[in-house]
């Protein structure tokens, strides 16, 4: 087996998962001018509403996409024309979701509805509080008060609409991008939340295709990824401490492959073999070269203060999971930094990613141990 081999599984296995990710799907409900735009591209990578294709669904709606990003985002027009137009595209919006409603399958639901409302304006409209009871009854609705630059005002509208007991999920300030005035300025904020919110309300199928799409909380990612990979390790390895033969052990067998591949796909970013070498390279110390599974473990033991964990030439199960724990770990925080700089139109050499690799993984094993120490 060669790097390049082992490089390509992870490669391969990771657009594999991000092929089988079932769109997440928003609505997005507000006048012109509100702000969508601006919240969608400070909220999903590749700036879908610049440059996603959009698709007519109705004549007030049209579904946004980019190919490689599991997110399709139905954006409505027209709401702030007259009472007549308002009524239309109140029923247009209302029988596309029941109509996505009645399919089987909830991947192809309507899945949340964001409805935005200028906080500038300091006011919600008749109309707008019918609208949201109406599509609340149907479709989970976070209600988002875009352009919250006025702190006092946005509050009060906010408090406003808590106490109106719509049937909402919550309400949301949000300045999606920073504001400058005569040399002040306004950090962004409320995305995270925005993000935090949605990510809790949608259907457990589409969590991870809204977490892989969105760039706003890379902290999110990173949690999902902890999760998962704790309950990957649990169910690989803790159950029944089996010894494995330390010849056929190579750490990045298929399975870890797998789940590296696996994290990947949560995190979202345009993943490249540069980095995934990187990543391998650093633990294996090896680039090119054939080796076997007795080599690549070898070499990973020695990155592990003090032990004995080759027992009649067989490594026990408990130290297979510890070494797994350490390297997602390791890599989880390799991508963080990944995304962080893809997300700041950065890249990251390959000497420092390779370093980091190695010493991270150092470290979570050395703690990991530690802990396991004191419990003895």
């Amino acid at each position: 087996m060669q790097l390049n081999e082992i490089v390509m599984t992870i490669y391969e296995k990771t657009n594999q998962e991000i092929k089988s990710l079932k769109p997440v799907n928003v609505m997005i409900i507000g006048k012109t001018g509100v702000g969508k735009s601006t919240l969608i591209n400070n909220i999903f990578r590749e700036h879908i509403a610049k440059t996603g294709i959009g698709s007519p669904v109705t004549d007030h709606i049209k579904r946004l996409s980019k190919e490689g990003v599991p997110i399709n985002l139905y954006d409505t027009k027209g709401i702030e024309l007259s009472h007549e137009s308002q009524e239309l595209v109140k029923k247009e919006i209302l029988d596309e979701i029941k109509k996505m409603d009645s399919f089987i399958d909830v991947e192809d639901h309507i899945h949340i509805i964001w409805y935005m409302i200028n906080a500038l304006s300091s006011r919600i409209e008749p109309f707008e509080i019918e609208w949201i009871d109406a599509f609340s009854k149907i479709v989970p609705v976070i209600v988002v008060l875009s352009q919250s630059i006025h702190d006092e005002y946005s509050r009060e509208l906010e408090s406003y609409i808590d106490n109106l007991n719509l049937n909402i999920k919550g309400v949301i300030r949000v300045l999606a991008k920073q504001y400058d005035f005569k040399g002040f300025s306004i950090k962004p904020f409320g995305l995270k939340e925005l993000v935090s919110m949605t990510y809790d309300i949608v259907p457990e199928e589409v969590k991870r295709s809204f977490n892989n799409a969105q760039k706003a909380y890379i902290e999110k990612k990173a949690e999902e990824a902890k999760k998962w990979a704790l309950r990957y390790i649990g169910s690989t390895f803790m159950i029944g401490f089996t010894p494995i033969p330390f010849a056929d052990a190579p750490i990045l067998a298929a399975s870890q492959a797998g789940m590296i591949a696996h994290i990947t796909s949560i995190f979202g970013v345009n993943i490249n073999k540069s980095i995934i070498t990187a990543a391998v390279s650093s633990l294996i110390g090896i680039s090119g070269a054939t080796f076997t599974g007795r080599t690549i473990v070898a070499n990973l033991f020695k990155l592990i203060p003090g032990a004995g964990f080759i027992i009649g030439g067989t490594i026990q199960g408990g130290t297979a999971s510890i070494i797994t724990t350490a390297l997602a770990f390791a890599y989880i925080n390799l991508m963080k930094m990944v995304a962080e700089a893809e997300y700041e139109n950065r890249s990251l050499p390959s000497d420092f990613m390779q370093k980091f690799m190695k010493d991270d993984f150092q470290k979570n094993l050395k703690n990991i141990l530690k802990r396991k120490k004191k419990r003895l």
